[in-house]
């Protein structure tokens, strides 16, 4: 009677993956659409950036033309990286960051030579789009008084003051170690962090001095003061858009229409902009309606989605990265998982390797995976599947190796094939540990998954980026909120699927004392 229990928990075992299988296939299904379309366009994760990707995309659909946009997907170098790559057709950039940051290592002189070492990697660059959008190092007005800032030079006198520089302005070629050697400034107390989190930092007195873009409307909203670049330091920053050279074999109108923006927006304009979004809470998309009506007669209808069709979307696409992720990381790390214990060399080899693997930072894995993967789905999946390996291959382990000798040794005596053993006796015996990893990399891997929308795969994570981007703590909590129950859900589903796998007798609690 309990080998029938057991055998009929391993059929339900078996239904369970067929499950897992089923959800992998419908999740591949809505993950990625299947048309290709004519144009795409990216944005890099900041709201200036956000709102001209917008006015491109809405005008060359106006137009008819197929288009998709991958918004608000990182910083230079991942926007740089995937117009290379063929998976962004244009992006919005600035020439001093293409003079000192994207092609610094070619110490280029002009704009002709500019364009050339573009063309030579298959890149097109725009005329300037009329305004320009440039660093500046900013204090409160109370400190520029109180300390008499008036220069960037200024700041030498003070090595006290507490920087917060964006965390990509810390490692740019133009950024903080070329600024700190021009003007040796002497200051030691410089954190990175998010560039729309600096502006709550230096409001609520946490760092005395950030880096602003000439066109935030923050600057204005907080009462920063600009100090002078009296040292030059800072290169002209003209907006352009970057896109790439066979775009116009392929789509000759889309460039056209691409080309309507050169000089069509100053700096006024941008800022205003840019203000609409971060002050008066207007959409990205309505801003770029606002600036195709205002500069191009271009009227655009904005229908702002509602929330439970956000949340629906975004569940989808959550669902999809971690189902296909952990259905994976199943089906591969409790196999390893079994090496691992039949083989104690190679196990602790396997468990080694699976170990490492989780401590890379999750963002920097990501990361690495764009120039093998691309970016959106498959390296956010490929990076979720790693970071699920740890917990399943080292709860199969020990639990396998928890069993009793006693067992095993019944078990060898009645004749049981090791394959048979292990089917009948140590995987149901081992299951309740297996799924005590399974449930850790379920909930870790839904955590984890809300960083994907940095790379363009959408989830939980993308309402929670914009939030911080736009200082909206409901945005947030859209994300954040959904993120923390489908955990629990999950949680709660392998809570359920041990009633099923694992066999009664082993489901049995003591009774209390007698």
């Amino acid at each position: 009677m309990a080998e029938t229990d057991i055998q009929r928990g391993l059929r339900l075992a078996w239904r369970q993956v067929a499950t897992g299988l089923l959800l992998l296939v419908v999740s591949l299904a809505f993950a990625e659409p299947a048309p290709s379309p004519s144009v795409t366009v990216g944005s890099k994760t900041f709201t200036e950036s956000v709102i001209l990707g917008e006015a491109l995309s809405l005008l060359l659909a106006d137009a008819g033309i197929p288009v998709r946009q991958r918004a608000a997907l990182g910083g230079t170098r991942i926007l740089w990286g995937a117009l290379l790559s063929g998976e962004i057709d244009v992006y919005p950039e600035y020439s001093g960051t293409l003079l000192r940051e994207i092609l610094a290592d070619q110490r280029l002189n002009g704009v002709d030579a500019l364009r050339a070492a573009l063309a030579e990697r298959g890149v097109a660059m725009s005329a300037p789009l009329g305004f320009e959008n440039t660093y500046a190092v900013a204090v409160t007005a109370e400190i520029s008084e109180r300390l008499g800032l008036e220069t960037i030079s200024d700041l030498r006198a003070h090595p006290e003051l507490r920087f917060g520089f964006s965390n990509e302005f810390l490692d740019r070629g133009d950024g903080w170690p070329g600024l700190q050697r021009r003007y040796r400034l002497p200051q030691t107390r410089v954190r990175g962090l998010d560039h729309d989190l600096a502006y709550r930092g230096i409001a609520s007195g946490r760092i005395d001095a950030t880096v602003v873009y000439t066109t935030d409307a923050e600057i204005e909203r907080y009462g920063l003061k600009q100090l002078a670049d009296d040292l030059a330091y800072f290169d002209d920053y003209q907006a352009v858009l970057l896109y790439r050279g066979d775009l116009a074999p392929r789509a000759p109108e889309a460039v056209r229409l691409l080309q309507r923006f050169e000089g069509a927006i100053s700096e006024p304009v941008m800022a205003g902009l840019n203000g609409m979004v971060k002050l008066d809470g207007a959409s990205e998309r309505e801003a770029a309606a606002r600036l195709l009506a205002d500069r191009f007669g271009v009227e655009i209808a904005v229908q702002r989605t509602g929330l439970w069709r956000r949340l629906l979307a975004r569940t989808l696409e959550h669902l999809g990265l971690v189902s296909v992720s952990l259905t994976a990381a199943i089906l591969v790390a409790v196999p390893l998982g079994i090496v691992a214990a039949r083989r104690p060399r190679l196990g602790q080899w396997l468990l080694g390797l699976t170990g490492v693997l989780q401590t890379v930072p999750s963002l920097a894995l990501f990361v690495f995976l764009i120039p093998l993967l691309g970016i959106g789905w498959l390296p956010s999946v490929v990076a979720l599947f790693i970071y699920s390996l740890l917990p399943i291959v080292r709860n199969t382990h020990a639990g396998l190796n928890d069993i009793p000798r006693p067992i095993r040794e019944s078990a060898d005596v009645i004749g049981l094939t090791p394959t048979a053993r292990l089917r009948l006796v140590e995987l149901p015996l081992a299951a309740r540990s297996i799924l005590a990893g399974i449930k850790t990399s379920a909930v870790l891997n839904v955590g984890t998954a809300t960083l994907a929308a940095l790379i363009g795969a959408g989830g939980y994570g993308q309402p929670i980026l914009t939030g911080i981007r736009l200082d909206d703590t409901g945005l947030i909590m859209q994300g954040a909120i959904p993120a923390a129950l489908l955990a629990l859900a999950f949680q709660g589903l392998f809570e359920l699927g041990e009633h099923w796998v694992v066999p009664r007798g082993l489901r049995l609690q003591p009774s209390a004392g007698l």
